[in-house]
């Protein structure tokens, strides 16, 4: 059994190009034993959005705070707190706050994808 404590896990800016307000926390992945899946809590500030990008691993999502828009290149889907959401393997994608706040979620991915 493992438990982080919230404080221990603080979230920090993402500088890639394309990413604009993100940032994220690794909550649980390979570092802590985790044998299959990590799981990560984004936040995007007001306006902000991942880049968009592709991988040959899903994405499971759950919003905790907030709302916004995963564009993909099979159409777009407004969200909103308390939604999942999936993303599938290669789908170009990218995930948008289109709220006045800031958007939180959960991503869970296979360890390969952390």
């Amino acid at each position: 059994m493992k438990h982080i404590a919230s404080e221990e896990r603080i979230p920090q800016m993402i500088s890639i190009e394309g990413a604009e307000g993100v940032s994220k926390a690794s909550l649980l992945t390979a570092a802590e034993g985790a044998p299959t899946v990590a799981m990560r809590l984004f936040e995007l500030k007001a306006g902000g959005h991942t880049p968009w990008h592709t991988h040959d691993w899903e994405h499971i999502v759950y919003v905790l705070e907030g709302s916004g828009l995963l564009k993909t290149e099979n159409g777009n889907a407004g969200f909103r707190t308390g939604d999942s959401l999936l993303v599938d393997p290669n789908e170009m994608h990218n995930f948008t706050n289109t709220g006045d706040g800031r958007l939180r979620f959960l991503c869970i991915v296979p360890l390969k994808g952390d």
